[in-house]
């Protein structure tokens, strides 16, 4: 249960509520199966040639490894990407997810014509959306909801033609695995998706 899983909470305000909405956090949470997701400012397509896509890839790949983060599925579009996936320590995620956006800006910036500064982001300083999954209903609806985004989108009639929606592990054996290690976060409310859609 959530009451053995310690959370640790990062947020750019230090106002909980404002006008009626909670406000927007980044939780580090030990043993975890996590949905992440981040979208380039204004909806740029900065990733629509193979040489970006290919340059996201390698920096995931490399600092997914780096911090353990276990990717399940990922989907990669011209604007924005999607991944489920467990992270085993906690405090590992902020810093995984600031070496993936600050060197995919970097290294993307550098074969755009035109440098997009910023490059991730959205209001309120939200670089990017960490969900930590509570229940095998919820992943199941984020792991199909990556697996067709380029169906959803209308770039392919289905998942499998789409060389950058990458299935890593099989989603019944993600969830059997996720629960012998209790890496759902249940009975937490979701008070801090007021503002984002829990995907």
């Amino acid at each position: 249960m959530s009451d053995f899983k310690p959370i640790r909470k990062s947020s750019s305000s230090s106002v909980e509520h404002f006008k009626g909405r909670h406000r927007f956090e980044h939780w580090y949470i030990d043993n975890q199966v996590y949905f992440l997701t981040a979208r380039c400012r204004d909806r740029r397509p900065v990733f629509a040639t193979e040489q970006a896509k290919a340059i996201f890839w390698d920096r995931f790949d490399h600092y997914a490894a780096k911090y353990g983060f276990v990717p399940w599925i990922t989907s990669l579009l011209d604007n924005h990407y999607h991944t489920l996936g467990y992270l085993r320590i906690g405090k590992n995620l902020g810093p995984m997810m600031q070496r993936i956006r600050g060197s995919v800006a970097k290294l993307v910036n550098d074969t755009l014509p035109e440098r997009r500064v910023p490059f991730w982001s959205e209001e309120g300083h939200r670089d990017y959306f960490d969900g930590a999954i509570r229940d095998e209903k919820q992943c199941r609806r984020a792991y199909k909801y990556t697996l067709q985004q380029a169906v959803r989108h209308g770039i392919a009639a289905d998942w499998g033609d789409y060389p950058h929606t990458r299935v890593a592990i099989d989603l019944d054996r993600g969830v059997k695995r996720a629960l012998e290690l209790k890496a759902f976060l249940e009975g937490v409310p979701y008070k801090r998706y007021q503002n984002r859609k829990p995907r």
